[in-house]
C-alpha cells in the first residue's frame, strides 16, 4: 500500500535534521515527550492510511451535490469527519486553555501532511476550522469566544474564511460587502463571496464564516476593511441556533479537491444577516493575515503531500512494471526489466524525490520556526525565528505548489499511457496539485510579497539572518565531510541572491519600483532554488554524520545524499540564469500590448 509519506523521512527530519525533541524542553511543551509525539503521529498515520486514503477515489468521483439551496457531501465524509475530530487535529497545537493539546506545530504539521496526502479534501474541513477558531482566539471578544470558538475547536461546528468577491478576486482593496452598525453593537452584513471552501455542507449543525467587509463610511481601500464573525446560524437566547440569512447561491465545479465544496455565498439577501466585529474596526486585513499566512504554509504542506503520494505511487509502479530490456541486450528472448532499471525513469524518480524531500524539509522548518517564534524562552530567539518565518512563508507556499506540480507531472509520465487515464490515481493528484499555486495568493502575488516586502523589511534584516544560517550550514557540511561541490554551490547561491537583492532594492529606493519588481516571479524562483538547496545540504550533512547499522540504512542515507547532489548540482547553476535575468531588466512582457497577443 502507498505509504503517503515515508515514515523514515519524517523521523529523519525530526530527529537528525531539526532536533524537534529540543522543543519539548521548553515550558510550553512540558506535557509532551517522545512517547506522546510518537503516539500522535502514529494515530495520524493510521487514520490517513486506513480511512482517509481508501475514501479518496470515491470522493473524487462523486463530489458534493447542490440541491435546493443545500450542499450534501459524500457519504464517506460523514464517517471521516468524526475521526478527524477524535484525532484532535483541529486544536492539537493550541493552548490547553482553549481545549488544545499544546503539541509542537512542527509535529502537527507533519501529522497533517499524512492526512493531506491521503485525502486533501477531507482534511480541508478540519484545517479551515482550525484557522477560523484561531482567529477568534487571537482577536475576538470574550463573549464571541464563548459562543463560537470552543465549538469550532472541539469540532462540533466547522469554519471558513470568506474573503474573495466575484468582481475583486485577489484584490481585497476592492471588496464591497457591507457591514451596517446596529444599536446593539452588532452589524448587518450584505454582500457576496465566492470560492468559499466548505462554505456549506451537511456534516455539522453550524458553519462559522470569517468574513471581510467594509463598515459603512469606512475609508476606501485596504484601510477600510474589517473582520466579522458571521455564522450560518447564530446563537440566540438560551443557546438556541437560529437562521442567520447566509445562503448558497452557486457551486463551483472544480477539476480537483473535489470532495470539498467551493461555493458562492450570499449574505443578507433578506436583510437579516448578523455579523460580529472581530478585533478592531478597519484592521480586518491585518487580523485575517494570521489565518492567511497559516493557510499559505498549509497549502505548501499540501503541495508536498500531494507530490509525495504520487511519487511513492510512481516508485511502486516503476518497480513492478516490466518493459524493455537492457541497452546492450541483443537477444529478443532476454527477459524484460522493470522500468526502474532505465536511467531516464530513475531521473524522473530522483527529481520527484528531490522536490518532495526538499519541500517537506522546508515546511517542517517553517513550522518549527513558528514554534520558536511563539514559545522560545528568550526574546532574541523569538524575534529571530519570527524574522525567518515571515521571510520563508512565500517560499513555503510556492515551492511545493509549483515544483510539486512538476513532480506530479513526472509521476504521470512514469506511469506512461496508464498515467493518462482515470483508472490510475496519478492523474487525479495532478488535478489536485494545480490549485495549490492559485489559492491563498497566486505565485505572482507571492513573488511581489517576497521581493516587495519581505526581503527589504527592516533594512534586509531577515535576509541577513537567513544568510547567517546558511553560512553556518555550509560550515557544518564541510566539517561533516559532505562533497565540497555541494557546500561551495550553496555558498555561491546565497551570495548571488544577496547581491541581486541589494541591487533590486537600490532600484526601488531610487524610485524605479517597476524596474525592481519586473522579474519578481523569477526572483521568487531563484530564492526558492537557493532555499531548497540549503535544506538539501542540511539533510546531506545529517546523513553524512549518521552511522548506518544495516544495508537498508546505508541505502536510505545514500539516497539523501544523492538527492542533495541532484538538486544542488542541477538547480543551482540554473539559479545563475534567473539572477542574470532579474538583473538584466529584460522587459518584453512589460512592453507587449494587449492587441499584440
Amino acid at each position: 500500500m502507498n505509504p503517503l509519506l515515508r515514515d523514515r523521512d519524517v523521523e529523519f527530519l525530526m530527529n537528525d535534521v531539526l532536533d524537534v525533541h529540543s522543543l519539548l524542553r521548553l515550558p510550553y511543551f512540558a506535557e509532551h515527550d517522545g512517547d506522546t509525539v510518537a503516539l500522535f503521529l502514529g494515530a495520524a498515520r493510521r487514520l490517513a492510511r486506513e480511512s482517509l486514503f481508501p475514501s479518496y477515489k470515491p470522493m473524487d468521483e462523486a463530489p458534493p451535490r447542490f440541491e435546493q439551496g443545500r450542499v450534501f457531501v459524500h457519504a464517506h465524509m460523514k464517517a471521516l469527519y468524526p475521526q478527524l475530530v477524535d484525532l484532535g487535529i483541529i486544536a492539537a497545537s493550541r493552548p490547553s486553555s482553549v481545549g488544545g493539546q499544546q503539541m509542537p506545530l512542527v509535529v502537527t504539521t507533519l501529522a497533517s501532511a499524512y492526512l493531506m496526502a491521503a485525502n486533501a479534501s477531507a482534511y480541508g474541513y478540519a484545517g479551515l476550522t482550525a484557522g477560523a477558531a484561531h482567529l477568534l482566539e487571537a482577536f475576538a471578544s470574550g463573549e464571541l469566544k464563548a459562543r463560537y470558538m470552543a465549538r469550532l475547536y472541539d469540532g462540533r461546528w466547522t469554519g471558513t474564511m470568506a474573503l474573495t468577491e466575484p468582481h475583486a478576486g485577489s484584490s481585497l482593496a476592492d471588496i464591497t460587502t457591507r457591514a451596517t452598525p446596529q444599536s446593539d453593537g452588532t452589524f448587518r452584513i450584505e454582500g457576496s463571496k465566492i470560492f468559499i471552501s466548505g462554505g456549506d455542507h451537511d456534516l455539522t449543525e453550524n458553519i462559522v464564516h470569517m468574513v471581510l467587509a467594509r463598515i459603512d463610511g469606512a475609508p476606501a481601500g485596504l484601510r477600510g476593511v474589517s473582520l466579522f464573525c458571521v455564522p450560518k446560524r447564530r446563537v440566540a437566547a438560551g443557546d438556541e441556533l437560529v437562521d442567520n440569512d447566509v445562503s448558497v447561491t452557486g457551486m463551483i465545479h472544480k477539476i480537483g479537491w473535489r470532495g470539498l465544496p467551493s461555493l458562492a455565498l450570499g449574505f443578507g439577501e433578506r436583510g437579516d444577516c448578523h455579523g460580529f466585529l472581530v478585533g478592531k474596526a478597519n484592521s480586518g486585513l491585518a487580523h485575517m493575515f494570521q489565518m492567511m499566512n497559516e493557510a499559505r504554509i498549509m497549502v505548501g504542506v499540501n503541495g508536498v503531500a500531494t507530490a509525495s503520494v504520487a511519487f511513492h505511487e510512481a516508485v511502486a509502479y516503476a518497480e513492478s512494471r516490466p518493459q524493455g530490456r537492457p541497452a546492450l541486450a541483443r537477444d529478443p528472448s532476454t527477459k524484460q526489466v522493470p522500468i526502474v532499471d532505465h536511467a531516464d525513469v530513475r531521473r524522473m524518480l530522483l527529481r520527484q524525490k528531490a522536490i518532495v524531500e526538499g519541500g517537506l524539509a522546508l515546511v517542517a522548518k517553517t513550522a518549527m520556526l513558528s514554534d520558536l517564534a511563539d514559545h522560545a524562552d528568550d526574546e532574541a530567539t523569538r524575534a529571530r525565528s519570527k524574522l525567518l518565518l515571515d521571510l520563508l512563508t512565500p517560499i513555503a507556499k510556492t515551492f511545493p505548489a509549483e515544483r510539486g506540480f512538476e513532480a506530479n507531472t513526472l509521476a504521470v509520465q512514469v506511469h506512461g499511457g496508464y498515467g493518462y487515464s482515470s483508472e490510475y490515481l496519478a492523474e487525479s493528484w495532478l488535478r489536485d496539485q494545480k490549485l495549490n499555486s492559485i489559492h491563498e495568493g497566486t505565485t505572482g502575488i507571492q513573488g511581489l510579497d517576497l521581493l516587495g516586502r519581505k526581503v527589504v523589511a527592516a533594512g534586509g534584516a531577515a535576509l541577513r539572518t537567513l544568510a547567517e544560517d546558511i553560512d553556518a550550514q555550509v560550515a557544518a557540511s564541510r566539517d561533516a565531510g559532505v562533497d565540497a561541490r555541494l557546500s561551495s554551490s550553496v555558498e555561491h547561491a546565497v551570495r548571488s541572491v544577496t547581491s541581486l537583492t541589494m541591487e533590486l532594492a537600490a532600484k526601488g529606493v531610487a524610485g524605479d519600483v517597476d524596474g525592481m519588481m519586473l522579474h519578481s516571479t523569477d526572483y521568487l524562483d531563484a530564492f526558492s532554488t537557493m532555499t531548497i538547496a540549503w535544506q538539501h545540504l542540511a539533510m546531506a550533512t545529517a546523513a553524512a554524520r549518521k552511522a548506518a547499522s544495516s544495508d537498508d540504512e546505508r541505502a536510505f542515507l545514500r539516497g539523501k545524499i544523492l538527492a542533495a547532489e541532484y538538486w544542488i548540482l542541477t538547480e543551482c547553476p540554473r539559479l545563475e540564469h534567473l539572477v542574470d535575468l532579474c538583473r538584466s531588466g529584460e522587459d518584453s512582457y512589460a512592453r507587449i500590448r494587449s492587441s499584440e497577443f
